[in-house]
């Protein structure tokens, strides 16, 4: 059993998450801005698909990318050089998320249901949910959103309409990181993709060490450019 938090209850630790599934901690609480900003803080993030609760989750291990351990591989450094993509900043949150909303090959639904579009959006007009976009023209082509918390970036999703569009939002995204400092990137849960592209697990534990020294809260926000 998990706990089902009312109104502003503490989370509990996180060390008290599953095993199995893997992370899950308690359920319940609301989409706050001050909810959510309290819950990646303490390396907790709401996840849950349509008609369900939220869900809160805090998985072990955790998979990270740290800015200089990027990968880039020589076809996209191609791309990159060639200017194929425009990248921008901030310029169309919305469109990003409800591209990484749509329908994938393999997936029956998302977990990205419109009270997470709601909450994040708010965060956005806060100045901490960002966008990193690719640009074909005027077309959206790929991107990613997340928000940027003192010196940690917490990545929420990507997509990609076109070769490596996603991919140079990437290392755009890493580029702007470094240049302010950051020191991490939270991608949550492990894939092959992420893996690719130099991210790894740690341990929760380390994770948690991590933000306690990277985050002074409450974290203030800026709109990017």
């Amino acid at each position: 059993m998990i706990p089902w938090l009312r109104g502003d209850e503490p989370f509990p630790p996180v060390t008290k998450a599953l095993a199995s599934p893997n992370g899950l901690l308690c359920a319940g609480a609301d989409l706050s801005p001050e909810r959510i900003l309290d819950a990646y803080s303490h390396g907790i993030f709401p996840w849950f698909s349509d008609g369900d609760p939220i869900l809160w989750w805090s998985p072990d291990p955790r998979m990270v990318l740290f800015p200089d351990e990027l990968k880039v591989s020589r076809s996209l450094r191609k791309t990159i050089a060639r200017g194929t993509y425009e990248v921008r900043m901030d310029t169309a949150f919305g469109r990003v998320m409800e591209e990484c909303a749509a329908p994938r090959d393999g997936q029956a639904g998302t977990w990205i249901v419109p009270e997470m579009v709601a909450a994040y959006t708010r965060l956005h007009v806060r100045g901490i949910a960002h966008s990193v976009e690719s640009w074909s023209g005027d077309t959206l082509v790929g991107g990613l959103y997340g928000l940027a918390l003192d010196k940690v970036f917490f990545g929420e999703s990507m997509f990609s309409r076109a070769d490596d569009a996603s991919k140079v939002a990437l290392v755009a995204l890493v580029e702007r990181l470094r240049a302010d400092g950051f020191r991490l990137i939270d991608c949550q849960q492990a894939t092959a993709h992420l893996a690719s592209l130099g991210a790894r697990e740690i341990s929760r534990a380390e994770f948690t060490r991590l933000l306690q020294e990277s985050i002074q809260y409450p974290p203030t926000g800026s709109t990017w450019s």
